[in-house]
């Protein structure tokens, strides 16, 4: 299992959730990640919403983490979001929960949340099981 340090260090080449969104890993654990962004100009639509896109990516990237925080190595199979609230205030968060974990696949839910605690997004995602982390 991952350290905090350690998802950090192998998801740093996760570059788009990272770099363009601008993902930190917060929490890991088994099955379980919490992950976040600062929210800036460049993450709103053209209505001045976070956009939609954002939110999914965040979902997407905590759903990594947790999946592949222990010995699996898991990649998403299928995702279902559904967009609550547009976010308030300054950071978002992802925090993703294993529900089943199945020989070859699993199913985490995603809750997407902003800093005033308002939830903005929820998300099941379907992984595959690809194969044993080495």
């Amino acid at each position: 299992m991952f350290t905090l340090e350690e998802a950090r260090e192998y998801f740093s080449q996760d570059r788009y959730a990272t770099e363009v969104t601008g993902a930190v890993i917060e929490e890991v654990g088994e099955g379980y990640a919490r992950v976040s962004c600062k929210l800036t100009s460049c993450h709103l639509n053209a209505r001045g919403f976070v956009m939609g896109g954002v939110m999914f990516t965040l979902a997407d990237f905590a759903f990594a983490v947790a999946s592949n925080s222990g010995d699996r190595e898991v990649v998403s199979m299928q995702n279902q979001i559904s967009y609550l609230a547009p976010p308030r205030g300054g950071h978002l968060y992802a925090t993703a929960n294993c529900i089943k974990s199945g020989r070859s696949t699993c199913l985490y839910e995603v809750v997407v949340t902003d800093d005033t605690g308002r939830m903005a997004a929820f998300t099941t995602v379907s992984g595959f099981v690809v194969g044993e982390r080495a």
